[in-house]
């Protein structure tokens, strides 16, 4: 096991269900020095775990281990934290309770706090949900955030991304005949249909007309189909994706109690110095959405990544993109808060 586990007791979640020990997976990366001022937050995406955010973590690059106290905390319902798959009943599998964005972030800031007694956060960074989440902390926690940098995520699920995830809901829903009682039914062979349906969102069709897909190994667009959607989706379990897909769906930094739904009141409050790095060609999290939100935040820099690798421009594959990211990234933590 490369990660360590934070106990959060009972809790109760913004539905209201009482969650009993829920747990958060989550690893570190360098070393906290004595003025506890060197932490970097870098929550992870939907189906992601703690490793898929390794690349951009590295000596020289701008989450530098040797400078930054980096802390990864695996997203609730991803399989390592609290999910489905790993909660006892009666919270098992479809069983498991609707966890909000806010739920995450609120868990995260006591392991920051509590564990680490952890007063200020140098930067939060994080990719398509990981980005939504360090939206949430800089509108939850604005007095602590000093920087954030969302990268291909925004600040709630606007109409087209909702109707992406929904889309990915539905072959899971067909396949139990739409009745919810029969969910616990569904196994990995199900989630292929669900790799096929995002397939046509995660990337642009540009990619996809300029046969990028060679440059990873595949022939055919019906290859690439097979080796990439299929075979990563098949190897999630589909109770913790669907968790997953329930916080998407219903992300809203200003849905809870400090802002009761007031969505640019929360922009607003956002004290943190922010680069909004979305994918100039994503589908998924189209760049306009992230343009309005940064215009409301009053110190935000509106910076796409000119890619034709749509949604995953922040993903960590393509060598060019992931230099833009991280020369900003370098660029942001070395600008003062104080000016």
């Amino acid at each position: 096991m490369d990660y360590e586990i934070f106990d959060l007791g009972d809790v109760t979640l913004q539905s209201g269900v009482t969650l009993p020990s829920a747990f958060l997976a989550y690893k570190t990366y360098g070393r906290l020095n004595e003025n506890k001022d060197n932490v970097i937050v870098y929550p992870t995406a939907f189906g992601d775990q703690h490793v898929q955010n390794e690349w951009l973590i590295g000596n020289g690059m701008a989450l530098d281990p040797q400078k930054y106290f980096i802390i990864v905390p695996n997203l609730l319902g991803n399989g390592l934290s609290s999910s489905p798959s790993n909660t006892p009943p009666p919270f098992d599998r479809a069983n498991f309770p609707q966890v909000t964005v806010y739920d995450n972030v609120q868990f995260q800031h006591r392991l920051v706090t509590e564990k680490f007694g952890i007063p200020k956060i140098a930067l939060v960074v994080g990719w398509s949900l990981g980005g939504i989440q360090s939206f949430q902390w800089g509108a939850s926690y604005p007095d602590m955030v000093e920087r954030m940098a969302p990268i291909a995520g925004m600040a709630k699920t606007w109409p087209q991304t909702y109707l992406v995830l929904e889309g990915m809901k539905a072959p899971l829903m067909a396949a139990v005949g739409f009745d919810s009682s029969k969910l616990n039914q569904l196994t990995s062979a199900d989630m292929r249909a669900v790799g096929h349906v995002y397939a046509g969102w995660g990337l642009s069709q540009a990619f996809y007309r300029e046969g990028l897909y060679r440059e990873m190994g595949f022939d055919s667009v019906a290859d690439f189909m097979a080796g990439v959607w299929e075979d990563s989706f098949m190897k999630m379990d589909p109770h913790n994706v669907l968790a997953m897909l329930r916080t998407g769906i219903h992300a809203d930094i200003s849905a809870n109690p400090t802002y009761n739904g007031d969505f640019e009141k929360a922009l607003r409050s956002i004290q943190a110095l922010a680069y909004v790095m979305p994918g100039s060609t994503d589908l998924f999290c189209p760049a306009d959405d992230n343009k309005y939100e940064a215009e409301l935040m009053p110190h935000a820099v509106f910076k796409p990544i000119e890619s034709i690798w749509g949604h995953f421009a922040g993903r960590g594959i393509n060598p060019a993109d992931n230099q833009f990211i991280d020369d900003n990234l370098k660029r942001l933590l070395a600008t003062s808060t104080n000016e």
